[in-house]
């Protein structure tokens, strides 16, 4: 039991950090891409703004996807006296 829980408050805090982190790489990665095809083709600019919205728009509808998941993991988490309680009467 201990080791879930533990587990649990390892998936809250590190979950939603890590999948920011991700997507700031990948929406700089992107932003990059695009930006490069603009100035070596500037005749497709508007092709290639609608391409790097998009994907910036399902990056980050990913990490909305990860921030749900963390308030749906947050609200499982048993109070810390619950946690204490559960821990003095497991046998050791």
């Amino acid at each position: 039991m201990q080791l879930y829980f533990m587990a649990l408050a390892l998936a809250v805090g590190l979950g939603v950090p890590i999948a920011a982190v991700g997507a700031a790489l990948a929406q700089g990665r992107a932003a990059a891409a695009a930006l490069e095809g603009m100035a070596r083709q500037p005749e497709i600019l508007s092709k290639l703004q609608v391409a790097m919205i998009l994907s910036l728009v399902f990056i980050e509808s990913l990490v909305i996807f990860s921030l749900l998941v963390f308030l749906m993991l947050q609200s499982k988490m048993p109070l810390t006296s619950e946690v204490l309680e559960i821990m003095k009467s497991a046998p050791h």
